[in-house]
C-alpha cells in the first residue's frame, strides 16, 4: 500500500462480471482479451469520464459508450399519426408561435413608436426575441421539443430526429400561430401597428440583398448550431443539468442574432415570424425580399445540422472506420 500519494483519479479495472453466459466471468459478447476500465473520481467515488474504454492487450483503447443515441425518425410515420401525443405537440407549437409573435411584434411596435428617450430600443427588442425563446422552449421542450421556428424543424428533419409529417405539421402549426399572433398586435394596436411597419422584415436598402441573404444564413446557422450542442444526446448523458439549461442558450443564441442582424434585415431567422408579419401588414414593402427569410434561413439549418451531425459527431467517418473520434464532449 502506498502512503501520501496525491492522486485525483484511480483505475478500476472490472476483471469480473456477476453475469455471465460464457463461464469465464464476463459478460456475453465480451472479448477475452479486453478489460473494461471505468475511471473514478478519488474522492467523491463518482466516475468522472463521460466514456468507459476498452483496452486490448497491446493497449489500445476504444471508447465505449455509456449513453445511448437515440434511433433515427422514420422518414414517413403514420403510427405518430393516431397518438394524442402528436396533436398536443403540434398544438403546443402553435400557441408557442402565437405568444412569441404577439410579444415581440408587440415590443417593435411600442420601440418604433415610442419617443426618442423613451422605449427599450434594439437592444430591448433582442432581448424580448430570445426572451420569449428561452420561456417558450423551456415550457414546450417536453411536449413538442420547443422548436417554434420552422428552419429549427427543418434542421431535425434533415438530422432524422424527426419524421417527415411530424415536421410538415409543426411548420403548418407555426406559420399559423404567427399570423394569429401579429393578428392580434393588429387588432389591439391597428393604428401604432400600421405606423410600425406592421414588424415586417426587410432588407435594409443600405444592405445589397446578397448581404441580406448572408446575414439570414449564418443567422439561422448559429441558432440551429446551438440547438444541436444543447440538445446532444452525449452531453446529456456527461452532465445532467444540461437538458435543463438547454433552453438558456438557445434564447442567449436568438438574443446575439438580433444584436446583429436587426440593422440588416430586421432579423427573420424564422420563417414563420416572417410570414406572419408578412401576412397581416399586407404591403409590397413586405413582400418584396420575402424569399430572402425562407431560403436563408433553410440553408443556414441545412449547414448547421451537415456540421453537427457529419463533422462534430462524425457518424460518416466512424461508421466507415476512417478514423475515432478523439472529442470529450
Amino acid at each position: 500500500m502506498v502512503e501520501g500519494a496525491c492522486i485525483s483519479i484511480l483505475v478500476y479495472i472490472v476483471q469480473t462480471a456477476p453475469e455471465s453466459s460464457h463461464g469465464n466471468g464476463r459478460p456475453a459478447g465480451w472479448q477475452s482479451n479486453r478489460e473494461l476500465r471505468r475511471v473514478w473520481h478519488r474522492e467523491t467515488g463518482e466516475r468522472v469520464s463521460g466514456e468507459r474504454e476498452l483496452e486490448d492487450e497491446e493497449g489500445r483503447r476504444e471508447p465505449m459508450k455509456d449513453y445511448e443515441d437515440p434511433p433515427p425518425a422514420a422518414l414517413i410515420s403514420t403510427e405518430e399519426l393516431v397518438l394524442w401525443s402528436f396533436y398536443r405537440a403540434i398544438i403546443a407549437e402553435f400557441v408557442a408561435t402565437l405568444l412569441f409573435l404577439y410579444i415581440c411584434v408587440a415590443t417593435v411596435v411600442g420601440v418604433v413608436n415610442a419617443a426618442s428617450c423613451g422605449g427599450v430600443g434594439l437592444l430591448g427588442i433582442s432581448w424580448a426575441f430570445g426572451g420569449m425563446i428561452f420561456i417558450l422552449v423551456y415550457c414546450t421542450a417536453g411536449i413538442s421539443g420547443g422548436h417554434i421556428n420552422p428552419a429549427v424543424t427543418f434542421g431535425l428533419f434533415l438530422a432524422r430526429k424527426v419524421s417527415l409529417p411530424r415536421a410538415v405539421f409543426y411548420i403548418l402549426a407555426q406559420c399559423l400561430g404567427a399570423i394569429c399572433g401579429v393578428g392580434l398586435v393588429k387588432a389591439f394596436q391597428h393604428s401604432k401597428y400600421l405606423g410600425a411597419g406592421g414588424g415586417a422584415n426587410v432588407v435594409n436598402p443600405n444592405y445589397s440583398k446578397g448581404t441580406g441573404l448572408a446575414a439570414e444564413i449564418i443567422g439561422t446557422f448559429v441558432l440551429v448550431y446551438t440547438v444541436f450542442s444543447a440538445t446532444d444526446p452525449k452531453r446529456n448523458a456527461r452532465d445532467s443539468h444540461v437538458p435543463v439549461l438547454a433552453p438558456l442558450p438557445i434564447g442567449f443564441a436568438v438574443f446575439m442574432v438580433h444584436l446583429a442582424t436587426i440593422p440588416i434585415t430586421g432579423t427573420g431567422i424564422n420563417p414563420a415570424r416572417s410570414l406572419g408579419a408578412a401576412v397581416i401588414y399586407d404591403h409590397k414593402q413586405s413582400w418584396d425580399d420575402h424569399w430572402i427569410f425562407w431560403v436563408g434561413p433553410f440553408l443556414g439549418a441545412a449547414l448547421a445540422a451537415a456540421y453537427h451531425q457529419y463533422v462534430l459527431r462524425a457518424w460518416v467517418f466512424k461508421n466507415m472506420g476512417s478514423f475515432r473520434s478523439q472529442s470529450s464532449i
